[in-house]
Order: structure tokens, then sequence, then C-alpha cells
């Protein structure tokens, strides 16, 4: 059975302290994580040890860094390994979103480097893939979509896809304030599942968690992760606000 999965992207958010203030007060308006259920908090590379050393004495919720390099050390001044990230306490990276594919000019080939020295590490990766509104207006979401995939994800082993969570991020719903109906979230979740599907099997395609993550909020959340394939949610704006983001958490 997959994993439920809530996963906050602070993105360039909080300083020190303030981010230190957010974890703690998210986690008492939320309670007890189920079993069943995963909390992460995606936050600054300043803010990991000690994000991560809270999360600790909490069953259930866990740290996952914004992005890493694919190289494991060396002469590339101002990046961050797989490795680095691991000793910080991170048990995840977010990897492909789409601002860094959008600002940072990251190609599929890039991100697919990145995914694997995130899974040699041994630590899980958290991949974005979505649409531009353009595309969505020229309906060819899907072939979009599943080119994303198969220029990645769909380049790894079965052993490595266990380790992989999908995040969808219809790019036009993303910041702002518009959101995907629950009908057409569920719809390229679902092709994204028979994605994975053909490529590794209904074992593996059903384990697979494949979160949402298009300006997501306490008054959707319900209805969304209601649906069959909508395994949580990858959430920006709304993980900056204490009882807005544990509302959410609560509702899956």
């Amino acid at each position: 059975m997959r994993t439920k999965i809530i996963a906050g992207n602070w993105k360039m958010n909080t300083l020190f302290q303030e981010g230190v203030t957010l974890a703690n007060n998210v986690l008492e308006n939320t309670g007890a994580v189920a079993s069943g259920t995963s909390l992460i908090f995606g936050v600054p590379f300043t803010h990991l040890k000690s994000i991560a050393e809270i999360s600790a004495k909490h069953a259930n919720v866990s740290v996952a860094a914004q992005n890493c390099y694919f190289e494991t050390k060396g002469a590339f001044t101002g990046e961050v390994s797989a490795a680095m990230l691991k000793s910080a306490g991170c048990s995840h990276v977010i990897l492909g979103h789409s601002e860094r594919r959008q600002y940072f000019n990251e190609s599929e080939a890039i991100i697919y480097k990145k995914v694997l020295a995130t899974l040699y590490e041994k630590l899980k990766v958290i991949y974005c893939c979505g649409e531009p509104l353009e595309i969505r207006e020229k309906n060819k979401h899907k072939e979009y979509v599943s080119e994303q995939l198969q220029g990645s994800i769909l380049k790894l082993s079965e052993k490595q896809i266990n380790n992989i969570v999908i995040a969808y991020e219809p790019i036009w719903a993303i910041g702002t304030g518009k959101t995907a109906t629950t009908e057409e979230a569920q719809e390229m979740h679902a092709h994204i599942r028979s994605a994975i599907k053909a490529k590794f099997g209904a074992t593996v395609a059903a384990d697979i968690s494949i979160l949402y993550g298009g300006s997501v909020k306490s008054s959707n959340a319900k209805e969304l992760f209601a649906q069959p394939d909508v395994d949580g949610g990858l959430v920006g704006g709304a993980s900056l606000n204490a009882v807005e983001f544990a509302a959410i958490v609560n509702s899956i």
C-alpha cells in the first residue's frame, strides 16, 4: 500500500530562526502523523540540519532538500552534493521542480543525473513534472509529461523507481491561485501511473506515491486527496503558514 505524503516546499523563504519556529508550529498544530502517512519539510539548505533534528523527534516526519548537484565532490563552488545532504539528516531531495527548469535551465538530462546521484546516496527523490499553460491549452499535456518521464525516471531500474515519489505540478497552477479541478488532477495522475505501469508493471505502479503540486490549500485539499490516484501534495505557499499547512496535513 502506497504512502500518503504531504511535503511542504518552502522555496527561498524564511530566515533560519523563522524556519525553526515554523516547523515547530506546524508540528504543534498537526499532532501525531498517522502510520502510512509522511510529512516532509522541504527547506532551504541553511535550515536542513536543525529541521532534521526537530523532525527526528516525531514519527513519520522527515526533511527534504530542494536541490542537489550531481557530482559527489570537487571544485564546484556553491553546489551541494547528495552526500552532504545525507550527512545533514536529509531523507529526500526535490528534483525537477518547474522553477529549477525555468530559471536555471535544467534539462531532463541534468535532472536525470541528479536523480542518479541522489539515489546513489540512498536518499529518496521527489521528482517533479508538469506542463505550462500553452501546452495545456493545446491539449498536449499528456504527451508533454510523458516525454519528461521518458527522459528521466523511466530510465531507472525497478529497484531505483521504488525510491521515487512523483509530484505532478501543472505549472499554470503554481503561485497563481488557480488549481486544476479534481477531475484534471486525477486524469493526469492516472496517466502518470499508467506510464509507470507500462514500464515497471502493475505492482510497482500501485505502490508509487504521486503528489499533486498546484496551489494546494486547506479548502481544496480533502477533495483532491480523495481522488484514487492522488496520494497527497507538494505544497508551496500554504506550507509557510503553520495553521494552514497543518490543516492540509490533517486532511490527508
